[in-house]
């Protein structure tokens, strides 16, 4: 078994056919969140990985070409920003007001939680960037000395909670303004839960991932100086 993980195209092309065949179940399924292809593609790899047992540093060497897609991926989260810029300003205030309270309670529900349960510095440092879409949220959890790996797992976990659970909710509350439930979603459940409301519209969608852009810039800046008060 060795031999064959041991291949250089190995993990690249073992990550490649479980997102495309993650990608069409996801469509052909009516995009459930449970069976979002982020999601999926990580318990199938894992459990690769576990019943090859690859090592993992083996399996980042094969897909450092797409680590170092992030990059690219992360400047390219800019344009939504660009897309809807004229209409968010047009909503500046509320905009603003949604991503301070967001924010605010995010960052307040992740740091009691983590007391609450007893959790450790390093553990508290890899939940904090959960609610950030995955590309900054890794380099956050970097900057914060935190474990990346655990980072990824609490991110995939808020993503897919938020995906499942989020729009249920909100039609719950009677809120029907696309805008608002493609912010709010945007804002809690990052990448994952703005290919979910992308089937609703492509407006929620819009705002969505907007929302998703302005949090992790708001959360750049902000986590750091929350890690340096609650930990120290």
């Amino acid at each position: 078994m060795s031999a064959l993980y041991e291949l250089p195209v190995f993990g690249l092309t073992l990550t490649l056919a479980v997102y495309l065949l993650s990608y069409g179940l996801y469509h052909r399924s009516g995009r459930p969140g449970l069976l979002s292809p982020v999601l999926v593609s990580v318990v199938v790899i894992a459990t690769v990985l576990q019943l090859t047992g690859m090592p993992y540093a083996l399996y980042l060497e094969q897909v450092a070409l797409l680590t170092l897609l992030l990059g690219p991926a992360t400047v390219a989260l800019a344009l939504p920003l660009l897309r809807n810029g004229r209409a968010l300003l047009a909503s500046a205030p509320a905009v603003l007001g949604t991503l301070l309270v967001a924010g605010i309670v995010s960052i307040s529900v992740t740091v009691a939680a983590m007391v609450a349960l007893g959790a450790d510095e390093a553990t508290l440092r890899a939940a904090l960037p959960r609610s950030v879409t995955s590309p900054v949220g890794l380099t956050i959890a970097e900057s914060l000395g935190a474990s990346v790996p655990l980072a990824v797992v609490l991110t995939l976990v808020s993503g897919t909670l938020g995906a499942v659970v989020g729009p249920a909710l909100l039609s719950l509350m009677r809120i029907r303004d696309e805008r608002a439930r493609g912010f709010a979603i945007g804002l809690t459940s990052h990448g994952i839960g703005t290919s979910r409301v992308l089937g609703e519209s492509t407006v929620s969608g819009g705002w969505s991932s907007a929302a998703m852009v302005l949090n992790a810039l708001a959360m750049t800046v902000t986590l750091p100086v929350v890690a340096h008060l609650v930990t120290g």
